[in-house]
């Protein structure tokens, strides 16, 4: 996580947004009175708000730590796709 004072994140605007979205960075701008904010990029915050839901709901946990458990002790199959046309 990064921090900037909101003086330099004005005079560097494009480069912290940059910063943010490239590299997946989050960015608190500093402001008085701890009067503070964070910047992050759409599709972090967008991935937050999916994390929430799913791990906000205790059937989508439960069923998510079920799933993953089956996978770590090899229970799981992989099966080949077949391609189908739009006349299928």
């Amino acid at each position: 996580m990064l921090a900037v004072n909101y003086t330099n994140l004005r005079e560097n605007m494009k480069s912290c947004m940059d910063k943010v979205t490239d590299d997946y960075e989050t960015m608190i701008v500093t402001r008085k009175n701890n009067r503070n904010v964070v910047m992050m990029s759409e599709e972090s915050y967008n991935n937050l708000l999916e994390n929430l839901h799913v791990m906000g709901n205790k059937a989508n946990y439960d069923w998510l730590m079920e799933s993953k458990a089956q996978l770590e002790s090899g229970h799981m199959s992989v099966h080949d796709l077949k391609e189908v046309g739009p006349d299928e």
